[in-house]
């Protein structure tokens, strides 16, 4: 890549396939809220604002992982992953600090109009959000607590929040919805893991996969997909239960969720076939895609659940 510092630089840094991961938890949490808002009016700034958090968030999630690895020398010549831009000298140490401040500092600013919406509490959940965002990589990756705050910062968090915001109330389905929210992101994170496994156990960085072991996370990314497919397959085929959608609604969600649940088995397969030290690079496009189906199977019954 020629040149430092450049525009190309800090997107591929900007990691664009896993910033579906940031949508897809909003996008379930409104599509709910949708559905169950009846003739409530529906607060379109706020969904933006709660859009805009998430993925530029994400992003500074990725430039605080890419600067920190860096830093603790896991990025080096022997990754079998993309490369990373500031262990490749794409991007200067110093210009991601200040680009981790401006994206993070953008963030908090989308965030903090969010507090007329859904009260002073806005603020307390925003700051947990960036003060996890940099203790993922500093600090709870190296513990093996890395799926847990996908689950709970991909799922919980943000489809109850954005529901909140919309209804000033949470239901079983939101949480159940949020659960199978939180597994799918965290396939990406296991499919990044199992890739990465021989040079985090190198490097001491004790991820959960680096503590079960490689065969062992290659199950679980199985069980994530198919567990979190089923919840917001059927989730959704809920959102239709009471009209005259029902049965179709039910089928093409059935359809639906055994079509996911046989890409993440395809992408199992071939992650444990795959010999130790492999890029993955297709299991990863896959894995991408794959929440990216679900993010228009959910916007899809949302849309339906809207006009009918």
């Amino acid at each position: 890549m020629e040149g430092v510092n450049t525009f190309r630089a800090w997107l591929l840094a900007a990691r664009p396939k896993t910033l579906v991961a940031a949508v897809l938890p909003v996008c379930c949490g409104l599509t709910l809220a949708v559905g169950d808002l009846g003739d409530g009016p529906f607060i379109v700034p706020a969904a933006v604002l709660c859009l805009l958090f998430a993925v530029i968030l994400q992003v500074a999630a990725n430039y605080i992982n890419d600067y920190f690895d860096y830093l603790n020398g896991i990025d080096g010549e022997e990754r079998s992953g993309p490369r990373r831009a500031c262990a490749m000298g794409w991007i200067t140490p110093r210009a991601m600090r200040l680009g981790i401040a401006a994206t993070v500092a953008l963030a908090c600013l989308c965030g903090l109009p969010l507090v007329v919406y859904g009260g002073m509490e806005m603020l307390l959940i925003g700051a947990l959000c960036v003060i996890f965002c940099f203790l993922y990589t500093t600090h709870l990756s190296y513990m093996g607590l890395g799926d847990l705050l996908v689950l709970v910062f991909f799922g919980v968090v943000p489809v109850c929040v954005v529901y909140y915001i919309q209804l000033h109330s949470v239901s079983c389905g939101v949480v159940l919805l949020s659960i199978g929210s939180g597994l799918l992101v965290d396939t990406l994170l296991l499919v990044n893991n199992c890739r990465d496994y021989a040079t985090d156990r190198r490097c001491g960085k004790n991820t959960l996969v680096v503590r079960i072991g490689r065969e062992s996370g290659c199950r679980l990314y199985l069980s994530a997909g198919v567990v979190g497919s089923v919840i917001v397959c059927a989730v959704m085929a809920s959102l239709l239960w009471d009209c005259s959608l029902r049965l179709p609604g039910v089928v093409v969600a059935v359809v639906l969720a055994a079509a996911l649940v046989a890409r993440y088995a395809g992408v199992y397969r071939s992650m444990s076939s795959a010999p130790e030290g492999s890029a993955m690079e297709r299991e990863l496009t896959t894995t991408s895609a794959n929440m990216l189906l679900t993010l228009v199977v959910v916007l899809a019954f949302g849309v339906v659940r809207y006009f009918i």
